[in-house]
């Protein structure tokens, strides 16, 4: 896996990350005016939700479940000294479809404790908390 960073034109905090096949994101130093990209940080975050995102469906789909809509909100907490690094990371996996409770649970175990890679590599250093709501129901 190899990324190529660039500075944008004009700008001490703005950058344009690519990958190998050329798919580009921006990023933006989050303390600067009037932000125009995500911040490194905010990225983590978006990485925790999109890999345990995959996982989730994959696992469900596996299980010829029908998943109708997923949606992650999450929410990461930092230290207030240098370095500001996250100490807790909280999502809240929201699934919609006709699936089992017990199944959308374990979905969610199955990718934060063992194949989420971010998460994996994350929770060394950061609490990693998740929750899952099935059709607007909080499970427990």
């Amino acid at each position: 896996m190899k990324i190529s960073l660039h500075k944008k034109p004009n700008s001490d905090v703005h950058f344009e990350a690519e990958n190998s096949l050329g798919h580009k994101i921006e990023l933006y130093n989050s303390s600067a005016p009037n932000p125009q990209a995500p911040s490194p940080m905010e990225l983590i975050l978006m990485g925790t939700a999109g890999c345990s995102s995959i996982d989730i469906v994959h696992i469900l789909k596996k299980q010829n479940l029908e998943i109708k809509d997923l949606n992650v909100e999450v929410e990461g907490f930092r230290k207030d000294t240098d370095p500001k690094v996250f100490h807790t990371i909280q999502l809240l996996v929201k699934l919609e479809g006709d699936i089992p409770a017990n199944k959308a649970k374990r979905a969610a175990q199955l990718s934060f404790e063992k194949y989420c890679s971010v998460s994996k590599m994350l929770d060394q250093t950061v609490d990693i908390q998740y929750q899952v709501e099935l059709n607007g129901e909080l499970l427990e």
